[in-house]
């Protein structure tokens, strides 16, 4: 989840009306109070989805048809927010987010959904009309890990291809056609890329890393107009204190110096671990490139909280710059206009 995910028109209006890293606070702030900036999570324990205005800070909250979701993604074209469903086994899709929140609705109004063709849903990526699911193994999918994309059109949300991998899935991001995918139970980074010209069945990475001092990744997003990846390792499941967030900057120039089965070292990296940040269990991630602030969404640690961190620039134990409870939380995506 993860993480931001933006469609192809709306990375195009960020390239014409959005700078670099080297903006002025004042452009900073310009871009954040007169442009839409929406943070959107979801919990696998709740029933509900939060939608937050982060030029007001406002918070709105709603009941869906899923009581347990992961992986969210919104459609700021159509003011769609689609999820997937873990206990109904769909995507799902969702309209009038904006009205909703404008009238303090209870619930999301449901539009449609997919067939069910997966179980055990992790993640959401989209670019443009082509949504991709991960799928985790269990038992009730005969352990089988896949990859599934959707298309998003007149008609709903139908299946275009269903691929097996051999690696454990958890989080997405989508670059364009390049997918980056990470290995679930171990501190490896996967890239397929030409994603969308596989045909069904088995494939095969392009290449795989190992993320050198990770534990155990779940959470991941990049950002291209900064060429900046981020991950979230979990550690130990069952500890809610053992967790952490690396960055890496100049990514894709790290990749490609890094051979495959390679390993990216921890001098590449900047990482926030420690006693202070209350990291546990940090499933997924977003990052907003022009405010440098990182969004966590930790599982574990006080039963579910939404945690937000200053992007910085030395390794540290950081405290998080704000907390928020947010029970069950599992997935957050992040949309800038």
């Amino acid at each position: 989840m993860k993480r931001t995910i933006l469609t192809s028109a709306l990375l195009s209006l960020i390239m014409i009306s959005c700078s670099d890293d080297t903006n002025s606070s004042a452009n900073t702030e310009n871009r954040s109070a007169n442009k839409d900036f929406k943070l959107f999570t979801t919990s696998n324990t709740s029933g509900r989805v939060s939608v937050t205005d982060l030029n007001t800070s406002m918070t709105s909250s709603f009941t869906v048809a899923s009581t347990d979701a992961d992986g969210a993604y919104y459609f700021d074209d159509s003011d769609e927010f689609i999820l997937a469903s873990r206990s109904n086994n769909k995507i799902e899709l969702y309209y009038d987010v904006s009205e909703a929140v404008a009238t303090n609705a209870a619930s999301l109004s449901y539009g449609t959904s997919s067939t069910s063709d997966f179980n055990n849903a992790r993640e959401i990526a989209v670019v443009g009309n082509k949504i991709v699911v991960t799928q985790d193994q269990n038992a009730a999918n005969g352990n089988t890990n896949k990859l599934l994309v959707y298309e998003r059109n007149a008609t709903g949300i139908s299946l275009l291809n269903s691929y097996t991998v051999n690696f454990k899935t958890w989080g997405i991001h989508l670059d364009g056609n390049t997918l980056y995918a990470v290995a679930d139970l171990t501190s490896d980074l996967v890239v397929f890329e030409n994603f969308f010209a596989n045909a069904d069945g088995a494939i095969t990475p392009t290449k795989r890393v190992v993320i050198e001092g990770l534990v155990r990744t779940h959470g991941i997003t990049y950002v291209n107009r900064s060429n900046t990846m981020v991950l979230t390792d979990v550690g130990s499941a069952t500890s809610d204190s053992d967790g952490g967030v690396i960055i890496i900057k100049g990514f894709t120039d790290v990749l490609a110096e890094t051979p495959n089965m390679g390993t990216i070292a921890m001098k590449k990296q900047i990482r926030i671990y420690g006693a202070a940040t209350s990291l546990g269990n940090p499933v997924d991630v977003a990052y907003d490139n022009f405010t440098k602030t990182i969004y966590v969404a930790e599982r574990l640690n006080g039963g579910g909280k939404l945690l937000t961190f200053d992007l910085p620039q030395t390794n540290g134990n950081y405290a998080p710059t704000s907390s928020r409870t947010e029970a069950g939380v599992s997935s957050v995506y992040l949309l800038r206009k």
